[in-house]
């Protein structure tokens, strides 16, 4: 997984828990709240090297992503487009 590099906003929004659970399910393989094909796009990219994609809900419902990049040198956690659009309303 390389780097874990976590955005501001998601580090706001989500618990430790939240994000370390989201970690663990995306080393394991499980990934998430995604359809069957982007599943099925995650399984062929462990062996191919591409990029991993994965998509959670934190226990408090804010949807998030976990992203591996191709190299696997880095590993992003943030926030759903529509969930960061709605943290950055509040402000």
């Amino acid at each position: 997984m390389g780097v874990v590099v976590i955005t501001p906003n998601a580090l706001d929004q989500l618990t430790p828990a939240d994000i370390q659970r989201g970690l663990q399910r995306h080393q394991a393989g499980d990934w998430g709240n995604l359809g069957e094909e982007d599943w099925q796009e995650n399984d062929k990219a462990v062996h191919a090297g591409t990029r991993l994609l994965s998509s959670y809900r934190g226990d408090s419902g804010v949807a998030f992503w976990i992203i591996t990049e191709s190299d696997r040198s880095v590993t992003n956690v943030e926030l759903h487009i529509s969930d960061l659009m709605l943290s950055l309303q509040k402000c």
